[in-house]
């Protein structure tokens, strides 16, 4: 099976990764990728804002399988001029991807399919926005209702900061989304879709602020593990039933099946699961954790589920232990970031690449704000944690910046569900 792959972060050079041990897997390439995706598949330069561009490469390159990784190529319908190329592709159409392309659209799905999620209000008019504020209380969720590469949220308890995030987006044309908060910790639940087939993955939790004590703003993620050692027995099960096969449902019912990677994004309150928002594609860094568990052939699934066959697959087969990923971002991110700085220790064992590039005299550079994915694994979540710092040491990049505290609070028991008055 000749294989290609659409993107060029960690999450591509784990799919990347993974596809790469699968036998099955004849020939591999990635578009556009990264320095570390190129030590392992040809590289194709691709805009993935492009259908037109992601097709006519897939059909000169003969793929057999596309996986299309980020959210951009989807909303604007690369999958569909794939597809339509005669060629398969694993991910939704343009008119599926809308789940995560328009916060309010996937707000209608659920309401119709009757899942759980905050309740919010859509602003479009600068003049309608106090007064929409109001009808809320601390802390404010305020969020740009279209792609904002998980940049675009704002939760305060200070109405004043809630309320310049919503007017800057706003001045800008984007549609703002208030919610209600929501308690409990979070969850992400990554299930391959195809119509009503539903087969979820392992969950896990990423850190999405970019301070340790998650303190500062929102970030793409700086960091996630698999599995949670906190989840009681059932909840994935639970997760599937009353969330994600609802809405995979409600998406056939509309004639817009889903077909790819739902990403469930969830709070577990005291009332129960509910939904935060949902993906349309593999999340990042989650993926980077749920991947290195997985003993399934990956190209197999993804295929399968590409064509309609998923529910011929039998159970997924996963490895015992934990996984955890730390994100090294370079200075300024997640502003505007430094980037030419060159990296040492990137080549080792658990590193993969997202943000870099190889310059002409061979040296790793940094070319983008979240710059590696560091990856470790253990027969628990403390060793994975330990092994994970423990490779993130041999790296270095001059001025990066990571969190020191991914999964700690779940190693020390420190999480738990709350539970109803």
């Amino acid at each position: 099976m000749r294989v290609l792959v659409v993107g060029s972060g960690a999450r591509e050079h784990s799919i990347v990764l993974a596809l790469s041990q699968d036998p099955e897997v004849t020939a591999l390439a990635c578009a556009p990728g990264n320095a570390g995706t190129a030590t392992i598949a040809e590289q194709h330069g691709l805009d993935v804002t492009d259908p037109a561009a992601g097709a006519e490469l897939a059909r000169r390159w003969r793929a057999d399988l596309v996986v299309i990784g980020p959210e951009v190529p989807l909303v604007a319908g690369m999958a569909d001029a794939i597809r339509a190329a005669g060629i398969d592709c694993f991910g939704p159409s343009a008119a599926a991807a809308r789940i995560e392309g328009s916060k309010s659209f996937a707000k209608d799905v659920m309401a119709a399919a009757g899942v759980r999620t905050a309740r919010s209000e859509v602003v479009d008019n600068p003049a309608r926005l106090d007064a929409a504020l109001a009808r809320f209380r601390p802390p404010y969720v305020v969020k740009d209702d279209g792609l904002a590469a998980g940049k675009g949220v704002v939760v305060s308890a200070d109405l004043e900061v809630a309320r310049a995030h919503a007017s800057t987006l706003l001045e800008a044309g984007h549609p703002v989304l208030l919610e209600d908060y929501l308690d409990g910790p979070e969850a992400s639940l990554f299930c391959l879709v195809d119509g009503e087939t539903v087969v979820p993955l392992l969950p896990a939790q990423d850190f999405k602020r970019v301070g340790d004590g998650d303190t500062g703003p929102n970030t793409g993620g700086m960091g996630a593990y698999a599995p949670l050692p906190w989840a009681p027995p059932g909840l994935t099960q639970q997760l599937v039933e009353e969330i994600v096969a609802p809405v995979a449902a409600e998406m056939v019912r509309r004639e817009v099946p889903f077909q790819g990677l739902l990403y469930a994004g969830l709070a577990l309150t005291s009332s129960g699961p509910a939904v935060i928002e949902f993906n349309c594609r593999f999340g990042d860094p989650e993926t980077q954790v749920v991947l290195a568990l997985l003993r399934t052939p990956l190209a197999r699934l993804l295929r399968a589920t590409a064509t309609g066959k998923l529910a011929g697959e039998g159970p997924l087969e996963w490895a015992d232990g934990s996984a955890v990923t730390v994100v090294v971002a370079a200075e300024g991110y997640p502003g505007t970031p430094r980037v030419g700085d060159v990296i040492t220790g990137a080549d080792g064992e658990g590193v993969l690449h997202a943000g870099t590039r190889r310059r002409e005299d061979g040296a790793v550079v940094s070319a983008g704000g979240r710059v590696l994915s560091i990856v470790g694994t253990g027969p628990d979540l403390a060793a994975a944690r330990d092994d994970a710092y423990r490779r993130l040491a041999g790296v270095h990049l001059a001025g990066s910046h990571h969190r020191t505290d991914i999964a700690a609070r779940a190693v020390a028991g420190e999480i738990s569900i709350p539970t109803a008055e």
